[in-house]
């Protein structure tokens, strides 16, 4: 775990994936055509506690959707790249945009497509129920699964290794 929290002790870009990561991957489609998702708010709380501490959040998702434009700006996660089936030239373009190194950038996945950045990254991410190979190559996997709180046990691994964790939860109190 040591080896962790050094990794994230120096991320300043979270990039997530939404199905699978920000939800539990299934998609409810209405007979218009309409796409609706479901998110975990106490993952959205995650997220704006990282982003107060100055970590960036950033998206790339491969299927384009709405409700994923309302809920990033709702977060105010202005960096959304939707409908990337291939990711890798996704976030290319993300980190020279920020001028973020590979080694200050952590991605978290669920599936298969989600190799190609994974493997590029300072520290990459899988939520628990992720596909094998996904989980093969992480570094770290998350205790909870996608769309159940695996952001949040992100964002809280990282404000841990920054030394801003318990400070944060503190300011509850």
């Amino acid at each position: 775990m040591k080896d962790i929290l050094e990794k994230a002790s120096r991320i300043r870009l979270l990039i997530l994936d939404v199905d699978g990561v920000l939800t539990d991957g299934s998609l409810f489609i209405g007979d218009d055509g309409q796409e609706y998702k479901a998110f975990n708010s106490r993952d959205g709380h995650g997220i704006k506690m990282l982003q107060k501490h100055g970590v960036i959040v950033a998206i790339i998702t491969g299927r384009t959707s709405k409700v994923v434009e309302h809920r990033m700006a709702n977060l105010g996660v202005s960096h959304v790249y939707q409908g990337k089936l291939e990711k890798l030239p996704a976030y290319e373009e993300l980190a020279s945009k920020l001028g973020i190194p590979a080694e200050a950038t952590a991605y978290v996945g669920d599936d298969v497509v989600d190799l190609p950045v994974m493997r590029k990254v300072g520290l990459a991410i899988a939520v628990q129920d992720a596909h094998p190979l996904v989980q093969a190559h992480s570094h770290w996997q998350t205790p909870s699964r996608g769309g159940r709180g695996a952001a949040r046990d992100v964002c809280e691994l990282l404000m841990e290794a920054q030394g801003v964790l318990e400070d944060e939860l503190g300011s509850y109190l």
